[in-house]
């Protein structure tokens, strides 16, 4: 009897570990000053003193502006390469920054992140009209799509890397043997999210990627109805998929977002 109650008090102290722990298992936030972040080309968006994140303008004719909301990890000057990227395009790359990364306070979750990125979106709206493209990565494709459901006649298009159809599935693979569907807060679904979309959304996976499995992303693609382009990256693990595209991909993935709108860069 003892030996079957300290089993089955195992067994559920496990999943209750999980709930209370669960933040600590899906953010990564690297706090840094603003000094530290804002260098080169980076400058603080919309201001140093109202920080949200970083800008870089390009330096042809802006003809769009990106909003990039970034992964799990680290904080946005770590996601320079997408203005490296995308300046030669003609688009102005905002760098979204979460509560509770970088410099910013606040707390990681996901009720806290949509709220946020939806006044980044209307607040970059505002500054700089259309067209507005988002870009998430990983977690941060599903705050892209949660903001996209929440103000789609702001949006252009959605450009989604290495994004889950629901996040619940993604835990489920990787902890199998746990009821991580019951257990987790923060849901993060994708296909929740966009099932009304009409933009075009542009999906990019990583064929060996070992975090997002690329059956969820694909996953995801076939349940949209908006129009829709499916990019396979070869040979690309969830974390290295920057190497295998070139200026060439970038062009053909940001122009199917865009559909067209706003002027080619020359």
């Amino acid at each position: 009897m003892t030996t079957a109650l300290v089993i089955a008090l195992s067994l559920l102290a496990l999943p209750a570990a999980m709930f209370v722990l669960q933040d600590r298992l899906l953010y990564f936030p690297e706090r840094a000053p603003l000094e530290r972040i804002a260098l080169g080309d980076l400058r603080p968006w919309p201001s140093a003193d109202r920080f949200r994140g970083l800008v870089a303008e390009p330096d042809i004719p802006s003809r769009a502006t990106a909003i990039v909301f970034h992964g799990n990890a680290g904080h946005a000057a770590h996601r320079a390469y997408y203005a490296q990227a995308l300046a030669p395009l003609g688009v102005r790359v905002v760098l979204a920054e979460y509560p509770g990364y970088g410099p910013r306070e606040g707390k990681p979750g996901e009720a806290n992140f949509v709220a946020d990125a939806q006044a980044t979106l209307e607040l970059a709206h505002r500054a700089y009209g259309a067209p507005v493209l988002l870009v998430g990565e990983s977690l941060g494709a599903a705050v892209a799509a949660a903001v996209a459901r929440r103000r789609p006649e702001l949006t252009a298009g959605l450009l989604l890397i290495t994004p889950w159809d629901r996040l619940a599935s993604v835990a489920a693979h990787h902890y199998a043997w746990l009821p991580v569907r019951w257990a987790l807060r923060d849901r993060y679904d994708n296909v929740e999210a966009l099932s009304e979309y009409d933009r075009p959304v542009a999906i990019a996976v990583a064929s060996n990627d070992r975090i997002v499995p690329t059956r969820f992303g694909i996953a995801l693609y076939e349940t949209l109805a908006a129009p829709k382009r499916l990019f396979v990256i070869e040979r690309s693990d969830h974390n290295d998929w920057l190497e295998r595209v070139d200026a060439g991909w970038w062009q053909e993935a940001i122009g199917f977002a865009l559909q067209g709108q706003g002027r080619p860069p020359p």
